[in-house]
C-alpha cells in the first residue's frame, strides 16, 4: 500500500513531462495540417456569402447559378485522383502543397474573373484543391496520430472545414454592405499562405516514409509523437502490415478489404445526399425564402448558423475517443431525420422565421455531431496502410460526385416545387427519406474503430472478411 501512495519519482515526472510534449507536438503539426479542412471550408462556403451578389450582377439563370455554385465541387471530383497519385508519390507533406498552390490560384483568379465562365473555370480550381486537402489532411493525421488520440486529431480536420466556412461567412457578411464579393475570395489567399508557411515545419507522414524504405527517418518521428517503447512496437506493427499489403487497386476489391470500401463509398455518398452540404451552400437563400429578406440579414442568420455548428463539431472533437464512432453516427444521423422532416414541414404549413431557424440548427447540428466529421474519421483510418491513399481517394471521390449532383440540382429543385406546388417543402421530405436509409447503412455496416491501431483495422478486413462492430 505504501508503494501505490509513494510520491512520483524524478523518471517518472521526466517520463509525464515527455508524455505531455508529444502530446503538445502531434497536436500542434496535426493543426497545420488540418488548416488544409480549414481551407476546405473556405473555399466552398465563400460561394454562399457571394451567390446572391453574384446572381445580380451576371442575371444568372436557375441552371447557371446552380453551375456557379457546383462549379467548385465538380473540381473536387478529379482532386482525389490527384491526391492518390502525389499522396503516395511524393508524399503527405508535399502534397498539402499542392492543395495551398491551388487554393491560391483559386483565390486570385475568382476575384480578378469579369464572366461567369471564367469564374466557374477558377472556382474548378480551387475545387481540385479541395479534392486534393480532403484526402491528404485526414490521412495525414490518422497516420501521425497514436491511436488513443486519433479520433480527436483527426477530428480537428473538421473542425477546421467548419470554422472555414464561418470564417468566410462572416468575411462575407461585413463585405455583404459594400456588395464586394470579389474581396470575399481574395480573403481565402491569407488561410493558403498560413498553409503553405506552416507545411515547413511539419514532418512528413511516417508510415509513407516506411513504404519508402525511410525508416530511421520514420522511427524518429514516431518517437517524438509517442515515446520510444510505443514508436517501437508501432514500427513492428506498421512493417508487417506493409509486407503482407500489394498496394495495386485490386486489392481494394478483394475479400473483407471492399467492404471496407463500400462503407467509404457509402458515406461519401449518403454525407450529400442527404442535403445537410447543400442547404449550407444555399443557406442564405433559404433564409430569404424564410422571411430574412436583406441580404445582410440572411447572411446574419447564415453566422449563428454556422456558429452552432462549431459547438456541435467540438463536442464530437472530445467525445469521440470516448464514445466511438458508431454512436456519434447514429444519434447524428437521427437527428439529421428530423431536423429534414421539421422543414419540410414548416414550409408546408408556412411557418417561417425562427422556425426554420432553429430546424435547421438542428439538422445540420446533427450532421456536424456524427455524418460530417465520422465520414472523414472512418475513411481515413479503415484502410490497409499500402491501399490508405487509393481507398480514400476512392471514397472521397464518390463523396464530391455526391456534392456535385446535390448542389448542382438543388436551386432548380426548389424553383421547380415552388412552380408546382407552390412551396420547397417536398425536397426536404427527400432528403428524410434518403437519411434513413443513411441510418439503416451505418447500423448494418459501419464497425467501431475507437482505440485501435490503424494496422490493426486494416488486419480486420483480411483476417474475418469484416471488422468487428
Amino acid at each position: 500500500m505504501a508503494m501505490l501512495n509513494a510520491p512520483p519519482t524524478q523518471d517518472d515526472s521526466a517520463l509525464d513531462s515527455r508524455n505531455q510534449s508529444s502530446k503538445v507536438y502531434v497536436f500542434l503539426i496535426s493543426m497545420v495540417a488540418a488548416v488544409g479542412g480549414l481551407l476546405f471550408g473556405y473555399d466552398l462556403s465563400i460561394i454562399s456569402g457571394a451567390v446572391i451578389f453574384l446572381e445580380r450582377e451576371f442575371s444568372l439563370t436557375a441552371m447557371q447559378l446552380g453551375f456557379a455554385v457546383g462549379s467548385a465541387s465538380l473540381g473536387c471530383i478529379p482532386g482525389p485522383l490527384v491526391a492518390a497519385w502525389v499522396g503516395d508519390h511524393i508524399g503527405r507533406k508535399r502534397s498539402l502543397v499542392v492543395a495551398a498552390l491551388l487554393f491560391g490560384g483559386c483565390s486570385v483568379g475568382t476575384a480578378l474573373s469579369h464572366n461567369i465562365t471564367i469564374f466557374s473555370l477558377y472556382r474548378i480550381l480551387g475545387g481540385m484543391g479541395v479534392g486534393v486537402a480532403s484526402v491528404v489532411s485526414p490521412m495525414y493525421i490518422a497516420e501521425v496520430a497514436p491511436a488513443r488520440l486519433r479520433g480527436r486529431l483527426v477530428s480537428l480536420n473538421q473542425l477546421g472545414i467548419v470554422t472555414g466556412s464561418t470564417g468566410s461567412i462572416v468575411v462575407s457578411y461585413f463585405l455583404s454592405f459594400s456588395g464586394n464579393w470579389r474581396a470575399m475570395f481574395l480573403s481565402m489567399l491569407i488561410p493558403a499562405l498560413v498553409l503553405l508557411i506552416g507545411v515547413l515545419f511539419i514532418p512528413e507522414s511516417p508510415r509513407w516514409l516506411v513504404q519508402k524504405n525511410r525508416e530511421k527517418e520514420a522511427f524518429a518521428i514516431l518517437v517524438r509523437v509517442d515515446g520510444q517503447k510505443n514508436a517501437e512496437s508501432e514500427m513492428q506493427e506498421i512493417r508487417k502490415a506493409i509486407s503482407a499489403e500489394t498496394g495495386t487497386i485490386a486489392e481494394l476489391f478483394a475479400p473483407g478489404v471492399r467492404v471496407a470500401l463500400l462503407i467509404a463509398v457509402a458515406l461519401g455518398i449518403f454525407s450529400q445526399w442527404t442535403g445537410v452540404s447543400p442547404i449550407t451552400f444555399y443557406a442564405p437563400i433559404i433564409f430569404q425564402k424564410a422571411g430574412f429578406s436583406l441580404a445582410s440579414d440572411a447572411l446574419r442568420q447564415t453566422i449563428i448558423f454556422n456558429i452552432s455548428n462549431l459547438i456541435c463539431t467540438v463536442t464530437a472533437m472530445l467525445t469521440v475517443d470516448k464514445f466511438g464512432r458508431r454512436p456519434l453516427l447514429l444519434i447524428g444521423t437521427a437527428g439529421m431525420v428530423l431536423g429534414q422532416l421539421m422543414l419540410g414541414a414548416f414550409f408546408w404549413y408556412d411557418m417561417k422565421g425562427i422556425y426554420v431557424v432553429l430546424a435547421m440548427f438542428l439538422c445540420t447540428g446533427t450532421f456536424a455531431l456524427g455524418m460530417a466529421p465520422m465520414t472523414w474519421l472512418i475513411m481515413s483510418e479503415i484502410f490497409p496502410t499500402r491501399l490508405r491513399a487509393k481507398g480514400q481517394a476512392a471514397g472521397t471521390l464518390a463523396l464530391w460526385m455526391a456534392t456535385y449532383s446535390s448542389t448542382q440540382l438543388m436551386a432548380p429543385t426548389m424553383r421547380y416545387m415552388e412552380q408546382h406546388f407552390g412551396t420547397v417543402a417536398g425536397m426536404f421530405w427527400i432528403y428524410a427519406a434518403v437519411c434513413v436509409m443513411a441510418l439503416l447503412f451505418v447500423w448494418r455496416f459501419v464497425p467501431e474503430t475507437k482505440g485501435r491501431t490503424i494496422e490493426e483495422i486494416g488486419r480486420s478486413w483480411h483476417s474475418s472478411g469484416s471488422a468487428a462492430v
